[in-house]
């Protein structure tokens, strides 16, 4: 009895090697695309595609997924803040997810998501003048977890901002990548990632602005607080251009985005947790972005980093190496 069983286990175990061989060399190469990208689009695990792949083969991935972003910068003309007027009838389940504030709250409303794979949430801020951004207050040291954060400077909603530098991947968030602009002046010059992207921020008028210019012509046309990151998904209501599965794999993903009425929407989606979620694709997550008609969109820091709090309480579930699943990060869009 005890040599059948180890026999079927010994097979087992040899067909699950076999379908691992498959999937990472086989002739589909939806797992090998999606590995890579996963993997070479993170800061500190590019390693998990160079132990199963060539270089040559992790180029010729990279070459065939890509984001090819809209080579312009916002037009803060054609955003206007719009005093929303709730009605009976609405065009689509999104505005009227949108529009229809929840009683007793006009400041924000919280939309659960779900979909192919990935869980999370959508918040939306009806006043983008009570946006800010908001800083570690041990800059250059060591970041804060959100939570921290939001009861250090109380505020209502909260989400992770910029990347960091992770040297060795044991940062402590306190050196954020690019350059950080906070209430019109430079703020922080930090490392360069190296990344598609550039400034996303907000203008004195509260006009989120999203621009590849150097820091100081940003400044010159109006930009008051912003992080350096990327990719931009939506340019004056066009998306860019995926090839392949767009470039970064699947993961945990945050995003900030304006509609062309003002309404700002912060977006986190959870991800890296077979069962719960795994994750979005920059493709899918742009369709969504579009569904709720975002005008303007860019993604922020995502994977360990993706945190949204509200009220000091942390709502999703990230997926760092923490009691809570928190990370110290060094900085955040917030609603005041």
């Amino acid at each position: 009895m005890k040599r059948i069983i180890l026999i079927i286990i010994t097979i087992l175990l040899d067909l699950l090697a076999v379908a691992c061989l498959f999937l990472t060399y086989g002739p589909i190469s939806y797992f090998r695309d999606l590995w890579i990208t996963t993997s070479m689009t993170t800061m500190n695990h590019r390693y998990l595609a160079r132990i199963l792949y060539s270089e040559d083969t992790i180029y010729k991935v990279l070459s065939e997924n890509y984001l090819k972003e809209v080579e312009e910068n916002t037009d803060p003309n054609k955003v206007e803040l719009t005093e929303i007027v709730e009605t009976e009838h609405y065009e689509s389940i999104y505005e009227e997810q949108i529009l229809k504030k929840e009683e007793g709250n006009d400041i924000y409303k919280v939309i659960p998501l779900s979909g192919n794979g990935y869980k999370g949430y959508m918040v939306v801020v009806y006043d983008p003048s009570r946006i800010d951004l908001a800083m570690t207050q041990y800059l250059g040291k060591r970041g804060e977890l959100l939570t921290e954060m939001s009861n250090r400077l109380s505020f209502q909603v909260g989400i992770n901002a910029g990347g960091f530098a992770d040297a060795g991947g044991y940062g402590n968030g306190g050196t954020p990548t690019g350059t950080v602009i906070q209430d019109g002046e430079i703020l922080f010059r930090g490392p360069e990632t190296g990344w598609t992207g550039g400034f996303i921020g907000f203008t004195k008028d509260h006009i989120l602005m999203l621009t590849k210019d150097s820091p100081e012509q940003a400044i010159a046309n109006g930009m008051w607080d912003a992080v350096e990151f990327g990719p931009f998904l939506i340019v004056n209501g066009k998306r860019a251009i995926a090839r392949g599965n767009g470039g970064w794999g699947i993961s945990s993903r945050t995003v900030i985005a304006q509609r062309q009425d003002g309404i700002v929407l912060f977006l986190v989606i959870d991800g890296r947790q077979p069962g719960y979620s795994i994750g979005i694709n920059m493709v899918d997550l742009t369709n969504l972005l579009v569904r709720y008609k975002a005008y303007n969109a860019a993604n922020l820091d995502g994977g360990a980093s993706t945190d949204l709090v509200i009220n000091g309480r942390l709502i999703n579930r990230p997926c760092a190496n923490s009691v809570n699943g928190e990370r110290w990060i060094p900085n955040a869009w917030v609603v005041k």
